[in-house]
């Protein structure tokens, strides 16, 4: 049995590498058009999702790791970069009376060669959401047995 939190969170500028927005000639399509392929290998499908981030801000709040829904080890996604881990947590988003159901993508920092986020910001990958703008209010909720919020 799961236990949902809760926190409210806004929407932030993110660098931009994940969508390719940032147009880095490294990854001109993003980041995650080069990782996805390589996750769905790995038994991750995560097609029904955008690809990109929402950046999410729950300051003042942060967020502990507790148990990831899903890890994957040494992914070499890039021949520029450094195998990286990665975990992944179930959360769903509250936008108005509308959820979308989604997973909080987590690039281990100890892997991540840069782009790092604070501690009290959460990317999390989920289907389109129309309309959204940076500054807007959020729900988020995520399972106490994957992340704890501080």
């Amino acid at each position: 049995m799961s236990n949902w939190i809760g926190a409210n969170g806004t929407v932030e500028s993110g660098y931009g590498v994940a969508s390719g927005q940032a147009q880095d000639p490294r990854f001109p399509q993003g980041t995650l058009a080069l990782q996805w392929p390589i996750f769905e290998q790995q038994s991750l499908d995560l097609s029904p999702y955008f690809l990109g981030t929402i950046n999410l801000s729950i300051a003042p709040r942060r967020y502990q790791i507790n148990q990831a829904k899903y890890t994957l080890r040494a992914i070499k996604w890039s021949p520029t970069e450094p195998a990286e881990d990665f975990s992944f947590f179930d959360c769903r988003l509250g936008v108005g009376s509308t959820w979308f159901e989604g997973l909080v993508y987590y690039p281990h920092p100890e892997t991540k060669p840069a782009h790092f986020q604070p501690p009290t910001t959460l990317e999390i990958v989920t289907s389109w959401i129309s309309g959204l703008q940076y500054g807007d209010s959020l729900r988020l909720e995520l399972k106490a047995e994957q992340i704890s919020l501080i």
